[in-house]
């Protein structure tokens, strides 16, 4: 009776772990309105946001992107939130048209108190 009861225990402990689907984490976005700088980096692999509130975050681009620190880019929110959202977005360099994709979000600098 007991191999029984745990053996049912261990198919019930099997269907649960495998049945919850994993919980990705939601990407990391800044509101467009709340930057107030932006500055590519010299070796192209990486753009500081620096925000209202102070705090400086680093985009680590998906490939290197080095027309954006002399020529200037743009890149358009098609979210309703108009926020650059990490791993989703591509910037476009103005003069060249070099296309660079938006990688992962990194805190740099905490917010002012």
């Amino acid at each position: 009776m007991t191999k029984v009861m745990s053996g049912a225990a261990m198919l019930a402990a099997m269907i649960l772990t495998t049945a919850a689907p994993a919980l990705a984490a939601a990407p990391i976005c800044l509101a467009a309105r709340d930057i107030k700088d932006t500055d590519a980096q010299k070796d192209g692999r990486s753009i500081l946001y620096t925000m209202r509130d102070g705090s400086v975050w680093r985009n680590d681009l998906r490939g290197v992107c080095k027309d954006a620190r002399w020529n200037g880019f743009g890149y358009s929110t098609a979210n309703p939130q108009s926020s650059i959202c990490e791993n989703e977005q591509t910037l476009v360099v103005f003069r060249s048209g070099e296309t660079c994709g938006l990688g992962n979000f990194t805190q740099v600098t905490p917010p002012r108190m």
